[in-house]
């Protein structure tokens, strides 16, 4: 039988049809997976999202952990206070809280402590690591201060950083607050809160990270007095969560704080005048590198939660480092 061109055109056809369908099928596919994972990706947020863009220096690291008997001693409460393995816990219950104080005032340094704070609710409760001279100036005190609010079930702490300047704190409330809402579990581990206070800047890091930038501007909104560094619990139910709404409910006692490898260097107030400011930088006259300040940008872009420049209810004519 003698066969034709035109016997295999059906035959060629019908496999060129098939190869067609085929291609077709997994172009399709391809197109669809392409945009499937398109998808995912866009709704999967990035996870510089979640976590900070690296700061590139460490100052933690730069100074020497301070054993809490040799730096520190009980300014209230004794017996809601206890020192296990260079950890410190303090707890708040209905009868009390507690509070440390450093044995030496500064007159600038670098204060840190590694703190985990208690789970669950916690409404009313503030946790403090702070400066003051408020024992030394009575009503004209000076104060930089990391609080952790109180909250909620299922709601985030609140980390409150603050300044007050000769008084402002006492009576006429001029606070200079900004809060913020961490990129992580402050009740899950030990995370290290810092304060970096010289003659020119106050620096406020969590994880080395740097969250705020305090400059002097003039004489008369920075602290410049000799402060000492504490630590506390305490009931603060009238406005520490919420404004005051949510109290604390000692159903759920004792509300406990756990502080570590504490950090207090610097001059001490009775240091000579020849003592160089310590810095939160690599830089020995202070400041921040653009790395620090781009991860500075970073936290208070994605979550800092008030900013009281940029409250319209506030007088701004007594804060007068906002102008501008």
């Amino acid at each position: 039988m003698h066969l034709t061109f035109k016997h295999f055109i059906p035959q060629f056809l019908s496999a060129f049809k098939n190869n067609i369908t085929i291609l077709l099928s997994a172009y399709t596919h391809f197109i669809m997976s392409f945009f499937l994972f398109v998808i995912l990706i866009l709704m999967v947020p990035s996870s510089n999202a979640y976590w900070p863009p690296s700061p590139g220096y460490w100052p933690s690291s730069k100074f020497r952990s301070l054993s809490f008997y040799k730096g520190f001693t009980n300014l209230w409460g004794p017996q809601h206070q206890r020192l296990d393995q260079h950890a410190l816990t303090i707890w708040l219950d209905r009868t009390s809280g507690s509070g440390f104080k450093s044995v030496r005032p500064f007159r600038s340094g670098y204060f840190g402590a590694s703190i985990k704070l208690q789970p669950g609710y916690t409404a009313g409760v503030i946790t403090a690591f702070y400066l003051s001279n408020n024992e030394a100036h009575p009503g004209f005190h000076d104060e930089v201060d990391i609080e952790f609010l109180g909250t909620t079930f299922g709601k985030p702490y609140t980390l409150q950083t603050n300044v007050y300047i000769r008084g402002s704190g006492d009576g006429k409330i001029i606070g200079r607050e900004m809060k913020f809402h961490l990129w992580f579990d402050p009740t899950k581990d030990f995370h290290h809160y810092a304060i970096l206070w010289s003659p020119k800047e106050i620096i406020f890091l969590v994880d080395d990270v740097p969250i705020r930038r305090y400059t002097r501007k003039s004489d008369a909104t920075f602290p410049l007095r000799p402060m000492w560094l504490y630590g506390s619990i305490w009931d603060a139910s009238s406005w520490a969560t919420e404004d005051g709404k949510y109290k604390a409910d000692y159903r759920y006692q004792p509300f406990i704080a756990k502080y570590t490898n504490f950090k207090a260097s610097g001059c001490t107030a009775y240091a000579p005048r020849w003592c160089h400011p310590v810095s939160a930088s690599p830089y020995r006259s202070g400041g921040l590198t653009p790395q620090q300040n781009g991860a500075m940008r970073w936290v208070q872009r994605y979550h800092m939660v008030y900013n009281y420049c940029q409250d319209s209810k506030r007088d701004h004519r007594q804060t007068p480092e906002c102008w501008g």
